[in-house]
């Protein structure tokens, strides 16, 4: 018999991505077969295009792409609770429920987790272990597209979490690409006053459509840090500073924004190998906490599903425009330059 084949995008090296006919991958008695019908382009994809890899995830030639959402094409033998036809989101990690952190309930520093990649293509096969944990029914009334940002809603309902946001703070997000976005809805959510910074006009007023009280255009002006805190009650500073940019000059600014006891979250992962400055009398008399926040865990993949199909998040205003996959290129440099926040790709 023959084997089938796909279309997939497929990562050869930096900038280097070419639509190719490849098998449709076979899966096993626990995994299911997805059929996908849109993906969503990631500022991590973005990272992973331009650097032609990702040292622990990608390495090519491969097929990327991680958030997306389709219908059951086909089911293992030992699958239950899915068949096909079904329309379903999946995240794209699940931990190993074994490890110490599993047991200590810190699913997101598992040791052992499992990622899958490959979402700009026409199939994905999704894992027995995600199966179980992380791939999801969703409704008839949930676009595609929609679903598909069910994975990055999840990171940042993490991050808000881990954030302590209580109703009457005042939080500074830096950053306002997609997940910088996402913390200002979710912070407005918590009942915070919400500050957003960025370079790109276009993206503040996005920030100001999803409820950000006040934004600063950091391209404006040189003293970002002091134009934050004037916008803080007696100019002392935020209650919680998140960095969703990924720049070490920004970890360094989102420290210096928070009052005396304030809360400073480093969730933009920057380039591996750099590092950053703190000022250690800032940190010791003035009681700053300072974290990094990485990913998800299946409570909060379900949680932003909820979100998601209640539309206490409108996925509409993220998602700018459809492109067929033969596109990604034109899709992943659009997101890196700014015009975009998000884009479908339709295989």
């Amino acid at each position: 018999m023959a084997t089938r084949v796909m279309k997939a995008a497929v990562l050869h090296g930096p900038e280097d991505v070419r639509l190719e006919d490849i098998p449709v991958p076979e899966i096993g008695p626990g995994e299911v077969l997805v059929r996908i019908r849109a993906a969503l382009t990631c500022g991590t994809d973005a990272k992973v295009y331009r650097r032609g890899g990702h040292p622990t995830m990608i390495r090519p030639p491969a097929p990327f792409g991680h958030e997306f959402a389709g219908d059951v094409a086909a089911v293992g033998s030992a699958v239950r609770g899915f068949t096909g036809g079904d329309r379903v989101v999946a995240a794209n990690s699940a931990p190993c429920n074994l490890c110490r952190y599993c047991r200590m309930g810190r699913p997101s520093l598992c040791t052992d987790i499992l990622y899958i990649n490959g979402a700009y293509a026409e199939y994905i096969a999704i894992p027995e272990r995600i199966v179980r944990q992380n791939l999801l029914h969703i409704s008839p009334s949930l676009s595609y597209s929609h679903a598909a940002l069910v994975e990055p809603l999840a990171c940042v309902l993490h991050g808000v979490e881990e954030s302590h946001v209580h109703i009457g703070d005042v939080v500074v997000v830096n950053g306002a690409g997609p997940i910088g976005l996402l913390f200002v809805k979710l912070a407005k959510l918590a009942g915070a006053s919400v500050i957003a910074v960025d370079k790109v006009a276009g993206r503040l007023e996005f920030a100001r459509q999803l409820g950000a009280d006040h934004v600063v255009d950091a391209s404006r002006t040189s003293e970002v840090v002091a134009a934050v805190r004037q916008l803080t009650p007696g100019g002392e500073g935020a209650d919680v500073a998140v960095d969703a940019t990924g720049s070490e000059q920004v970890w360094e600014a989102a420290v210096r924004m928070v009052r005396r006891g304030g809360l400073v979250n480093l969730f933009g992962g920057c380039k591996p190998g750099t590092s950053f400055s703190v000022e250690t009398s800032l940190l010791h008399y003035s009681e700053i906490t300072i974290k990094g926040v990485y990913h998800h865990t299946p409570h909060h993949v379900r949680r932003a599903l909820d979100l998601l199909a209640t539309r206490q998040v409108p996925a509409e205003l993220f998602i700018s425009r459809e492109l067929p996959l033969a596109d990604l290129p034109l899709a992943l440099n659009a997101i890196m330059c700014g015009d975009d926040i998000k884009i479908a790709v339709i295989p």
